[in-house]
Order: structure tokens, then sequence, then C-alpha cells
């Protein structure tokens, strides 16, 4: 399952018991469009394993500065609250999916 991610409930998140995976993007960005139903796929496939998020940078300006987030799509992977790893634009299912399995 999928959550929205914002500047008030990240932290939370990022510091709960399982991996966090956090979706970088935006309404009007075409690639995000693209990579969004892979993601939410994902999330379902590792519902209860890892939790998976989608942070719209509009809405949480924060959260995207305090990162870093330059282009989007950006997929952000979170272990013990650190970032493991990024992915940045639009990936093939099966590289955004290897980034998963290495997070349990």
């Amino acid at each position: 399952m999928e959550v929205t991610i914002t500047n008030e409930n990240f932290e939370s998140l990022k510091n709960g018991s399982q991996p966090l995976v956090v979706d970088f993007w935006a309404t009007w960005c075409g690639p995000c469009r693209m990579v969004g139903p892979v993601i939410a796929e994902l999330a379902e496939q590792y519902d209860g394993k890892i939790a998976v998020g989608k942070c719209d940078v509009e809405e949480n300006e924060d959260l995207a500065v305090e990162f870093g987030i330059r282009n989007i799509p950006t997929i952000l992977f979170f272990k013990n609250g650190q970032v493991v790893d990024k992915l940045v634009g639009a990936q093939p299912k099966a590289k955004i999916e290897e980034k998963f399995q290495s997070l349990l």
C-alpha cells in the first residue's frame, strides 16, 4: 500500500520498523506518470515488508530541498532512517525491483 508522504509524516515513516521507499514526483511530470504504476505495483507486492510512499515535490518543497531532489522522478531508499540508495529518472521495473530486494 502506498502512503502520501508529507513534511508532517515523513520523520515517523523514515524511522519506522520497515525500510521506506519514497517516490518524489509531480503531477505535470511525464516520466513520473510512467514510474507511478510500477511503484504502486511493487508497493502491493512488498506490503508488510517495505513501506512505500509518494511525495509531491510541489506540495512538500522542504523534503525535496532536504534531499537535494533536482530531477524527478527520484526514488530514495531508506533503511534504519538513512538513505541507502537512489534512482533518478524513469527506470525499468526490474531495476526498481532490484533496489526493493536490496532493502530486505
